[in-house]
């Protein structure tokens, strides 16, 4: 299992772009950093508007309500920066909740955690009238009181993390068997049998250096 941090990383990568290969909204937020032994590294949240433009590409935010938040955070530097560390902060929760459910470890004390996040969301919570609803099929959705928080950018990841832990698909959720990669995701292929977050990346460098110890034991034995 790969440790984590409470928010500091050991690395940042701001120039290194945002994959949404989880599957949830909150697994692709913990997918914002590599997670290793030694702590995250490669961090790509390396600031407030950083975390908008993850939240605008996982479809939390859309582009007006991230840059209204963007524009209040440029007006209020220092509100900005504490919701950006609590960011930090609700991303390592959302870690060790999910490896402990994929690596099948007691999950008590780290859902007292989450628990007490998910406390501070569902007051912000309201069932809202769709717009677009009509007479004969009323329709309904979740909506945010005082969305223009800056905090409010992590409320809706919170509630797909609880809804993901309620839905069948709790029991799919994974690790990458990539080395010092430590990014989750829902499984979600026919026979369940997805091993990387992306073939492209941690299953190709897994092929290349079996490939290189298969030829280097042959060349040990000739």
């Amino acid at each position: 299992m790969t440790q984590s941090t409470s928010a500091g990383s050991l690395s940042t990568a701001p120039d290194l772009p945002f994959k949404y290969v989880g599957g949830d909204a909150a697994l692709d937020l913990v997918n914002t950093a590599d997670w290793t032994d030694r702590g995250p590294e490669h961090d790509r949240l390396t600031d407030y508007g950083r975390l908008t433009r993850w939240a605008e590409g996982a479809g939390v935010l859309s582009p007006a309500e991230a840059a209204a938040l963007r524009a209040r955070a440029r007006a209020h530097p220092k509100e900005a920066e504490a919701a950006y560390r609590n960011a930090l902060e609700v991303r390592g929760v959302l870690q060790r909740l999910f490896t402990a459910v994929a690596e099948g470890q007691s999950e008590r004390e780290i859902l007292d955690e989450f628990n007490r996040v998910l406390a501070r969301t569902v007051v912000r919570m309201r069932v809202a009238s769709d717009a677009a609803r009509s007479r004969r099929e009323p329709r309904y959705e979740i909506a945010w009181r005082e969305a223009g928080r800056l905090e409010s950018i992590l409320w809706p990841v919170v509630w797909s993390a609880a809804s993901l832990m309620l839905s069948g698909d709790a029991g799919r959720i994974r690790v990458c068997g990539g080395p010092d990669c430590g990014w989750i995701y829902v499984d979600r292929s026919r026979n369940q049998l997805r091993r990387w977050c992306q073939m492209a990346t941690c299953g190709t460098r897994e092929k290349t250096r079996r490939r290189y110890h298969r030829a280097r034991r042959r060349a040990e034995h000739r």
